[in-house]
């Protein structure tokens, strides 16, 4: 699967995220091939994976944002049985890891803040358990460059990603893939 999700990637290096209904019609329409899930609950999670799934694009939930689902294995256990998600998106080490043990995907969601926050990237990428790193914000190009050059984890840059511009900068960094709510960038 992350061989797929690699060569698509290199196709059309957008990811739609989504955050509510209109979005997940209108990403449904684009070239995206993986979809981000930023929203929804443990009752209408299904049918939101199953929409993406159902036109051929690979669902991916961002399992802590989701309402309904704690921050355990089960709710790992949840998505696997009940929904049609290809992989998780969290902040959350111990969620990819049961993750990667049940065949999703898995996406290390981090937020860049300070020095101590590149630093302990190198921990994730050394004791983690992600197929790809998701750097937020992904208006960070020295740090994405550093990244990518220290890790053979893919990077994917998100977040305050607002034109093209910053697209190219992203990718410019190092970045295999850039994810945006900016419908306007889907089609980039």
């Amino acid at each position: 699967m992350k061989e797929f999700i690699l060569t698509e990637l290199k196709k059309h290096p957008i990811i739609a995220a989504v955050k509510n209904d209109e979005e997940l019609i209108a990403s449904l329409k684009t070239k995206c091939q993986i979809v981000f899930i930023l929203y929804g609950d443990i009752c209408n999670i299904d049918k939101i994976s199953e929409k993406i799934s159902d036109s051929g694009k690979l669902p991916i939930v961002h399992i802590d944002l989701i309402g309904g689902l704690s921050s355990s294995d089960i709710a790992v256990q949840y998505l696997v049985e009940n929904t049609k998600v290809d992989g998780i998106i969290s902040t959350k080490s111990s969620l990819l890891k049961k993750a990667q043990e049940e065949g999703l995907i898995t996406v290390q969601r981090v937020f860049m803040i300070d020095s101590k926050s590149l630093n302990s990237i190198q921990y994730h990428i050394k004791h983690g358990y992600a197929d790809f790193l998701e750097i937020l914000p992904g208006a960070l190009p020295k740090a994405i460059k550093t990244i990518s050059s220290s890790s053979d984890i893919p990077i994917i840059g998100g977040g305050l990603v607002s034109d093209k511009e910053d697209v190219r900068v992203i990718l410019g960094a190092g970045a295999i893939a850039v994810s945006t709510s900016n419908i306007d960038l889907w089609s980039y």
